[in-house]
């Protein structure tokens, strides 16, 4: 189904996630390019170049992903010639910090649901870039940041619709 090249570009950005899940920062550099970058979208939170990256991921996300009781659902995967997209359901309780999700923004103790797409770029068997990106307004809304009443926006509703299409659509426009 894959090409030997698109499957490797799959198991290094497999290995790359766990890394940065088990706090292992020297793996997670490992799969990068010597010229990466990483863009948090709606934060503009990352790096740029192997040292803006690596002071990204040691500061702000390697072991420090999301809290203790985060669970990720892979939802969707499409793999090119020389990228990965990944879809991917999470929900956690925002008991700790997550600055490159809500930078600035202490603990509210709320849940949260949300939908992340990573864009992942890949040169020589490396990745080059991750771009990813969510709908930070209804990740506002759930931790109580954004009053959505009178604006076009939701909370985890937002996310939920996702994984299950045959929930109501909005009906007030």
């Amino acid at each position: 189904m894959f090409s030997e090249q698109q499957s490797q570009m799959v198991a290094t950005f497999e290995r790359h996630v766990g890394a940065e899940l088990n706090g292992d920062l020297d793996t997670t550099m490992a799969t990068m390019s010597t010229d990466p970058h990483l863009n948090h979208v709606p934060t503009m939170a990352g790096g740029v170049g192997q040292d803006g990256v690596h002071v990204f991921y040691r500061d702000h996300l390697v072991g420090k992903f999301f809290p203790p009781d985060v669970k990720m659902q892979g939802l969707s995967r499409t793999v090119g010639e020389d990228s990965v997209v990944e879809e991917i359901f999470i929900s956690f309780t925002h008991t700790a910090v997550v600055d490159w999700l809500l930078p600035g923004v202490k603990p509210t103790g709320k849940p949260v649901e949300m939908v992340v797409a990573v864009v992942v770029g890949f040169k020589d068997g490396k990745i080059t870039h991750e771009h990813i990106y969510w709908d930070q307004a209804s990740v506002l809304v759930q931790i109580g940041l954004l009053n959505q009443i009178g604006l076009p926006v939701a909370g985890a509703e937002v996310a939920r619709k996702v994984i299950n299409p045959n929930l109501p659509a909005r009906t007030a426009y």
